[in-house]
């Protein structure tokens, strides 16, 4: 059985990124999208993740931005994977194929057609998050994980995790869960103590 990933989103600096390496993060991810309050510019994160260990998945975020823009960022920050968060189409998605990065495509879930949506992007991973209409994701919110059912994709589930729901999240079976307003002390900042439960919570379902 695979063990389940998590992932550890809205990085803006290098202590939490640490941390959440030490707990047993797999993925970090950061927001390259303005609007967001965990926002980083490209040259922040590309000095944070200078110092990362290589082990870990480094993950950019990204909302309707121009593919120039995103392989610029992708470039200067070496990151593993681009996240596609915004409303971008299955084509846009495939331009990412012929190049040396995973992609991650993020689908917000108001019922499970939107989980049928899911299907027709060929990308490395789609993300579950929940939907809001003002927001593109760290909402906090939560959808019915009952509506997932099976697909023939590696799953990342999103949406209002913490450490009280994150063991129910794993127990799902899906490739990785993204957890980031769950452990927050605030936008941005991440809460150790919060993140150090999470992660004992799922350390029994992932040894």
């Amino acid at each position: 059985m695979l063990i389940v990933k998590v992932k550890i989103c809205g990085i803006t600096n290098y202590e939490d990124a640490v941390a959440a390496l030490d707990m047993g993060a797999d993925l970090l991810g950061f927001n390259f999208y303005p609007k967001s309050p965990r926002f980083i510019q490209a040259d922040k994160a590309a000095e944070i993740i200078s110092k990362l260990p290589g082990f870990v998945d480094t993950v950019g975020v990204f909302v309707n931005a121009p593919i120039e823009q995103i392989h610029k960022t992708r470039s200067l920050c070496h990151l593993d994977w681009v996240q596609l968060h915004g409303d971008e189409d299955p084509a846009f998605c495939q331009q990412f194929l012929s190049h040396s990065v995973k992609t991650m495509k993020a689908i917000r879930v108001k019922d499970q057609s939107d989980i049928e949506q899911a299907e027709k992007y060929f990308t490395d991973a789609v993300l579950l998050d929940a939907f809001d209409p003002a927001k593109y994701g760290g909402t906090g919110l939560t959808f019915d994980w009952n509506v997932i059912g099976h697909m023939g994709k590696r799953i990342f589930l999103a949406g209002g995790i913490n450490p009280d729901n994150a063991a129910d999240a794993v127990k799902l079976g899906v490739y990785g869960i993204d957890v980031c307003s769950g452990i927050e002390a605030e936008p941005g900042k991440k809460d150790h103590e919060k993140m150090k439960k999470l992660f004992d919570n799922i350390r029994h379902l992932r040894a």
